[in-house]
């Protein structure tokens, strides 16, 4: 994984805008099944190469190929794994801030922004296990091509795959005996798609926002104690899926739901944040342009990085339409290096992805790639007066 060693290396999350023909494929495809897959494979392949040439344009370094083909970036995985059945209405738990402002939760219902029901998620109804790895083949073949397509030039490039922590509590089990042999599960299947991304050549992103929004989520009912204790063994699980793959090869992302929602029931960064740098990985990536966490940013003062491990800090919003003054980028990258104490231990990034789920986004395409823009003046502003 490449460091900022002369400038401040840009790059996202993950999911990008996908465009309205493959939404509303994807969407389809998921409601009932009936879509002409070689159409489908074409509009992703498509969707694939606009979006590799987009982040090229805007100046991105550490690029990806914008989650083009998944429904979301957790349920995906019901359609590459064994052990998956429909799921069920209004199965997981609403989180606290959906209970505690209805008014804001039933504005969101009633927008018709959302497209696919994210509580009624695929849930295991058997063994899961991961035998047939076509669907990440395809994938990461998919990228290459759409690399070569464009002719793309990147610093470096990346591909995202669910933690097995959060794909445990998104996806509801209706199988196995406890929460932790279910996470274990999940573990043991996914560590065969991590092999095959860093195989493949790409820097594995694990996406793990279990860690924070799972506070007001799925273990509403634990303390902070007991919520910690179930992070860590989430941690402990995706270690055991990492076992082999080199640390420097692999960034965790965290967040507290990529949502414009109050967030007042969020944990603190300084909650979980030891609980990361246990992760085997050689970044960890956490939003910090928006409201409720900005301030937090400061926490790697007090609880420094360990040595060797990068922040990938998010200084552009992705549940807003306002476009980030380049002023604003820079003032926030140069905030996060004095925390950290060494710049070319900072990578620029987003708060976290901008089409995480298909069909259901809150910042517009043409403003997804005007903020993208402004995240790399922003960088370049910034490494004038950090290098």
């Amino acid at each position: 994984m490449q460091a900022s060693e002369a400038r401040i290396l840009t790059t996202h999350v993950g999911s990008l805008p996908r465009g309205q023909v493959l939404a509303d494929l994807i969407v389809a495809r998921e409601e009932d099944g009936t879509v002409d897959e070689a159409a489908f494979d074409a509009a992703v392949r498509e969707a694939i190469q606009v979006t590799v040439a987009r982040q090229q344009a805007a100046g991105i370094d550490i690029a990806n190929d914008g989650e083009m083909e998944r429904p979301s970036f957790v349920s995906y995985i019901a359609s590459r794994m064994a052990g998956f059945g429909p799921g069920g209405e209004q199965a997981r738990p609403l989180p606290l801030d959906a209970q505690k402002f209805p008014i804001w939760f039933d504005n969101i219902n009633r927008s018709g922004r959302r497209r696919l029901n994210v509580y009624a998620f695929p849930q295991a109804i058997g063994e899961v296990g991961y035998d047939d790895t076509s669907g990440v083949e395809r994938e990461c073949a998919d990228f290459k091509d759409g690399l070569a397509a464009v002719g793309a030039d990147f610093a470096e490039t990346f591909m995202t795959s669910v933690s097995p922590g959060f794909a445990a509590t998104a996806m509801m089990n209706r199988y196995y005996d406890s929460h932790e042999a279910y996470v274990r599960a999940l573990a043991r299947g996914l560590a065969r798609e991590y092999r095959h991304i860093v195989e493949a050549g790409f820097v594995l992103q694990i996406d793990s926002p279990d860690i924070g929004m799972e506070r007001a989520g799925y273990f509403q009912a634990e303390t902070l104690a007991g919520f910690r204790d179930k992070i860590a063994m989430h941690i402990d699980a995706l270690n055991q899926a990492l076992d082999g793959i080199p640390a420097d090869r692999v960034r965790l992302h965290a967040c507290w739901g990529n949502r414009d929602g109050p967030h007042v029931h969020d944990p603190a960064v300084g909650d979980v944040v030891d609980l990361m740098y246990e992760a085997r990985v050689g970044a960890i990536t956490l939003p910090f342009a928006n409201a409720r966490h900005a301030h937090e940013i400061e926490v790697f003062r007090t609880c420094p990085l360990p040595d060797g491990m990068l922040l990938v800090p998010g200084v552009i919003e992705t549940t807003n339409n306002y476009v980030e003054h380049p002023m604003v980028v820079a003032e926030r990258i140069e905030r996060a290096a004095a925390a950290v104490g060494d710049p070319s231990r900072i990578i620029a990034s987003t708060d976290c992805g901008f089409g995480t789920i298909a069909g259901d986004t809150f910042t517009a395409e043409d403003v997804v790639w005007a903020k993208l823009e402004s995240l790399a003046e922003g960088a370049r502003l910034a490494s004038e007066r950090l290098f």
